[in-house]
């Protein structure tokens, strides 16, 4: 076994035991901070598996800004969330049982980690791969010429809507610049 794994293995307890935490706890405020824990490490398991743009994603908006905006959120509610009643954490309970014995079903269907026949490893994948030397002389990355360049559009598109989610929630919280009429 690679020592990789072993440290794969161990970002997953920690993230598994972060859950179990969050899940536990009542203080909303340990709970935010908790998921910005989690997502950060999120970030370094993908990393890990050698998505470095998912990790610098997660880090940025599941570590970064979702954080902020929880926070800020959590300024307009209590600190404390209301006790919930058993029945709801067993239909929870039940929920999370069946989406993962769904994944476990649909495990034997993945193709292993890193083969060379995998649908990622085939296809458009190495097409890109082969292309991006010759069509991108000044970028030596692959990943940023797909983003930049392939799917510059649909990555703009992605910062538009990050943009539309930061102004419609500042809009909600009431962060527009104009005091209220019972603040004046």
């Amino acid at each position: 076994m690679d020592v990789t794994q072993y440290f794969d293995y161990a970002l997953m307890a920690m993230l598994l035991a972060v859950g179990v935490a969050i899940i536990r706890l009542r203080n909303l405020f340990a709970v935010v901070m908790l998921t910005g824990v989690y997502s950060l490490l999120s970030a370094a398991w993908f990393t890990s598996l050698d998505a470095l743009d998912v990790g610098f994603t997660e880090a940025a908006v599941g570590a970064g800004i979702s954080t902020v905006l929880l926070l800020a959120a959590m300024l307009l509610t209590s600190r404390e969330c209301d006790k919930v009643t058993a029945s709801r954490h067993w239909a929870a309970l039940a929920v999370c049982v069946a989406a993962g014995a769904a994944l476990f079903y649909a495990l034997p269907d993945m193709a292993p980690y890193g083969a060379a026949d995998s649908p990622a490893n085939t296809g458009p994948g190495m097409e890109y791969m082969t292309r991006t030397a010759e069509d991108m002389k000044n970028i030596p990355n692959v990943v940023t010429a797909v983003l930049g360049s392939y799917r510059g559009f649909d990555t703009m598109g992605e910062v538009f809507v990050v943009f539309a989610a930061g102004v419609g929630v500042a809009l909600l919280l009431g962060l527009s610049g104009r005091r209220r009429e019972e603040d004046q």
